[in-house]
């Protein structure tokens, strides 16, 4: 009887502090904002971000940095056998992350194909300011959109987060093999509001090790009214 009452009492304990051990094993990530979906209609104006012209009508230019795999500890709640983890840098997607040392590009250099190849990853990042008017188009209360697409995959990062939600499509996440990122940057723009845009470009398919480089086939600001 007494061991089958121990045997009750240490299952119904471990049955009380498993959420406990759960929750300090899960660490979730803090929230981000909710992704929202871009309208599929076509756009009242469009900005290329790939030209001069482009750039300029937002007071903006294009720093790039390639990114560096690091090898770390293991996070304490690894299982056992597993010693190491494996981090990026620079964490460029931060909010207020000075660029200021990083190499500027010129719009139509985002075309050019950068990196080692094989497993690689650069930044992009521009800081956009939302004008009254972009030539004769008022930007006034328009939604804005940001299509970013990489040569072979993109995260993006606005103002320091990646919008996103388990679940639920998120356009700032990857999208799929050479499927353009298409992120609202501004539901309803004012003229002066400041985008901090990072762009995360990922060479795959990653476990193909493919034998090319990264870059652009499109960046744009589409608004819609």
């Amino acid at each position: 009887m007494r061991t089958r009452d121990l045997a009750k009492l240490v299952a119904g304990t471990m049955l009380a502090i498993a959420p406990s051990i759960l929750a300090a094993s899960a660490q979730p990530l803090p929230p981000t904002s909710p992704p929202q979906l871009a309208p599929v209609l076509p756009p009242a104006y469009v900005v290329d971000l790939l030209t001069a012209d482009g750039m300029a009508a937002f007071g903006a230019q294009w720093k790039h940095m390639e990114v560096k795999i690091v090898e770390g500890p293991a996070l304490p709640n690894a299982m056992p056998g597993y010693k190491t983890s494996y981090d990026i840098t620079p964490h460029a997607g931060v909010k207020g992350f000075d660029d200021s040392s990083w190499p500027t590009l010129e719009p139509k250099q985002l075309l050019d194909r950068r990196g080692g190849g094989k497993l690689s990853f650069l930044w992009y990042r521009t800081n956009l300011t939302m004008p009254a008017k972009i030539g004769v188009f008022d930007t006034a209360n328009a939604k804005a959109v940001l299509t970013a697409y990489v040569d072979d995959y993109a995260e993006v990062w606005v103002n320091g987060e990646v919008p996103r939600r388990a679940g639920i499509t998120s356009p700032a996440t990857i999208q799929g093999f050479n499927i353009p990122n298409r992120v609202v940057i501004a539901d309803a723009v004012k003229a002066g509001d400041k985008v901090e845009i990072a762009i995360f470009g990922i060479n795959g398919p990653i476990s193909v090790v493919p034998p090319n480089f990264v870059f652009f086939r499109q960046a744009s600001v589409e608004f819609y009214k």
